[in-house]
Formats: C-alpha cells, structure tokens, sequence
C-alpha cells in the first residue's frame, strides 16, 4: 500500500510518512497540541509550535521526570545554565572538531541529506534520480552565532547542542557552595539546538529541542551500580508515562558505535509509528568531561572524600532524554481508535496524571441559567483544585464528549435538573465510556 506523501514543511521536497503518524500529526494541529512553526509565513522546517494542549502535555511530562529524578530523592540537585557559553566549553569538549554528520547533495534536485541515513537504491527521496550524490562531507551541527556588537573570533559563541555541558561546568560550584555526598547527581531541564541536515518524522528529529538530563557523579570504582540503579529507574519512568513496555526495547550498543568518551552505553528504544527508534540513552562517560575541563581551564575538578585526603575527578553516567521523542510516544501510546454505539471515535488515552485536561464541565442545556450557574460553581471549584479543567457548552453532549475523547480528558462532569435538586453530577469515563452519578462534594 502505498503511504501518503507530506509536505515537511520547505524540505526540500516530500517525505514518506506513516498513516498511524499522520493521524497523530493531524490531530495534533486540529486540537491545539502542536503547530508547524512559522506556520503563518510558510514554515521553518525542524521547528515546532506547541498550543495550549501541548505545552499542558509536555509540562506535566517534564514534571514528572523532575520529581521522580530530583524531588523524590535525597541525591539530585537541580541547575539551570545559560544556553550560550564561552567557545572555549566546545573547543573543549570536542564539538567544533567532531560534531558533524556526513552530508551528500543531490545534482539533479540540490537537495540536502545526510548519507547515513539514505538507503542502498541510492536513490534521492525527494526527486527519485539515481546515482545522483556527490562525495559525503562532515557538516558541524551547531548554530553558530556572536556575542556582542562586534563580530570577530573572540566573540563567537553557539547555541548549546546539548544541556550536558552546561552541568559539567557547574560542577565545581555545586561541589564547593553543597559538598554533596558521592554519588550525586545534577538535573537540567532545557532547550538545546541542533542544525539538523533534514529534519523530519514530526517532532522525532528537529532543530530546537528540549532534553532532560542527569549527569551522575560516582566514585571510579563504583560506577556498575549506579549504572546499574539509573536504568531501573528509567524503566520506572516510562512506566509512569504508560508506554507499553512491549514496545520498549534496551539496546546494548557496541563499542565500535558508542561515542569516544563512552565505556558503556544502553540506548532505549521505542516502538514509534515510524518504527524501532532511540528514545533516550544512558551512558558511562568516565572522566572524559571533567578531566577536559581540568585540563583546558587548569581548574581542579578534584573530588575530596569527606575526613579523608582520598581525591580523584568523579567519573560520570548520564541518563539522557530528548522532551519531544517522549511526548511523540506518549502520544502515539495514547491515540486509539474505536467504536462507540456504531460509531467510530478517536480518543488520547493519556495517563490521568498526564492528560492536558483532568476535567470538562458542562451545563446539560446553555440557555438554562440555573443550570449554567451550578456548572460554574462546580467549575469553578474544579478549577482551584486542579487548575487544567475546561468548560465546554457548545452543541450536544454527545458532541462535547467526542471532542474531549480527542484531548484526551478523563472525566466529563454533566450538570442536569437532577443536580438543582440533589446535589449529584453525571461522571462521564473516557476509556470505558460509563457514566454515573457523584456527589459534588466526592469530585475533590
């Protein structure tokens, strides 16, 4: 069969996507989760709006990462650095030299891909000429950019390709203003920026992201465990999530394809809709970062054990997450379709600590104002509890529960006649679709 063509926003040409994909990313605009950015004037490509659903849904994912990875436990501390740093943090670590991906153009169309990912027809994706590409070279990823009013070498800066860096060089100040126990961790939550050759497959693969990382400092010796402990709690992670954990696969990635500074890495992999990708990687850095920094700046990364005179440069595991591939596959673990009465419905079975909106508030008929006044103060009180409800009055109740099957919330609250009376509201499931009636008071 053959697939849908869609336009990736100014790529260059047309992308094969997956029908399962384009009902996501259809629903995905037509709700308000996620826009093309710059849609208005015509796109950007690799880059993305979220609306008001979205940035809901991609908080309340990001959040509980936070409290599992940081508030929950006693041995993560949280930072937050600039985006832009000195050149000297990516001369450093290796990214002005070694960041680049393998670039070929094609002669007929002058379209732009990486080889790495082209297949072996050698055929362009875009205009189907073969034998077409030139000889592959390393393209450098990073957004290059200046600071200041004067544009020379001194004053040359990018926009990070990674949060990472910017923990290894506040390790020294978390070290010298906590002196935290070994092991410990650092948590950043932040945008990152990659000049991707051909951005593409929705939000997987885009030029503005945002990543969750950890970089976990641990005695040499003792790194297995914490290894060890910090892939568990992943697994814990994407539980929460409510991805089906058939479709979570580790990879035990070779050495001959792991970075340079890596001893070991486990790449997590996902059952998308554009089939088994990476998902999130966790990774024995060693020294590498920290010894770089020591050795570049000439400031001691030295770590003394307390009472002792024992020192060493901590080695380092990283859990790594890209924020959008989650949110692409909790969205495509969520998007069902089935029948209701005869009637075929779409419907986002997001976790309920997860969904955009817990609760919909509707008075049963709008021109009724003694039951509008009742759903309000119901609302209302909806409101203040859980802050993402939403009030929905327009058309019938059928149409209303349709639309929020669409958004994914839990529960739609009916105020009716029954309610002036009793004090009870109809309770309306989302998975199941049942309905019964609650105190008012019970909805707390």
């Amino acid at each position: 069969m053959t697939q849908p063509k869609i336009d990736d926003q100014k790529l260059g040409g047309y992308v094969e996507m997956s029908s399962s994909l384009e009902n996501i990313v259809s629903l995905a605009k037509r709700r308000g989760f996620i826009y093309p950015g710059s849609d208005v004037y015509g796109g950007l490509s690799g880059t993305w709006d979220y609306g008001p659903l979205g940035v809901a849904l991609k908080k309340n994912i990001m959040n509980l990462w936070w409290k599992m990875f940081v508030d929950d436990r006693e041995d993560m501390y949280g930072v937050d650095a600039a985006i832009l740093m000195n050149q000297k943090v990516w001369q450093a670590s290796g990214h002005v030299d070694t960041f680049t991906d393998p670039l070929v153009e094609c002669s007929h169309c002058k379209g732009r891909f990486r080889a790495d990912k082209l297949d072996d027809s050698n055929k362009c994706p875009t205009c189907g000429s073969e034998g077409t590409f030139g000889e592959a070279r390393q393209f450098n990823m990073m957004f290059k950019t200046h600071v200041g009013s004067i544009e020379d070498e001194t004053s040359v800066s990018y926009l990070r390709p990674e949060t990472a860096q910017g923990i290894f060089t506040n390790y020294k100040n978390v070290v010298d203003s906590f002196y935290p126990d070994l092991p410990f961790g650092l948590a950043q939550q932040g945008k990152a920026f990659r000049n991707e050759i051909s951005p593409r497959d929705f939000i997987f693969r885009s030029r503005e992201f945002e990543q969750m990382e950890i970089e976990y400092f641990v005695e040499p010796d003792k790194w297995q465990e914490s290894f060890d402990a910090l892939l568990r709690d992943i697994h814990e992670y994407l539980k929460a999530l409510g991805l089906p954990q058939d479709k979570v696969h580790e990879l035990e990635v070779p050495q001959e394809e792991r970075a340079h500074y890596s001893e070991r890495t486990i790449d997590i992999e996902y059952d998308f809709p554009i089939g088994r990708e990476e998902l999130l990687g966790l990774a024995y850095r060693t020294d590498f970062d920290l010894m770089n920094i020591q050795n570049n700046a000439g400031k001691s990364m030295e770590y003394t054990i307390k009472g002792t005179n024992t020192k060493f440069v901590p080695h380092v595991i990283e859990p790594s997450f890209g924020v959008e591939r989650v949110v692409m596959a909790v969205m495509a673990s969520a998007y069902t379709e089935d029948e209701v009465n005869g009637e075929k419905r779409i419907v986002m079975k997001f976790p309920e600590h997860l969904a955009p909106v817990k609760y919909c508030v509707s008075p049963l008929l709008k021109n009724k104002p003694e039951l509008v006044e009742k759903a309000r103060e119901v609302y209302n009180m909806l409101k203040k509890q859980y802050g993402n409800v939403s009030w929905d009055d327009n058309g019938n109740i059928g149409k209303r529960y349709r639309r929020q099957d669409e958004i994914g919330t839990p529960y739609c609250v009916v105020i009716d006649f029954d309610t002036l009376n009793d004090d009870t509201v109809t309770v309306r499931d989302r998975d199941t679709t049942e309905q019964k009636r609650v105190d008012i008071g019970k909805l707390i």
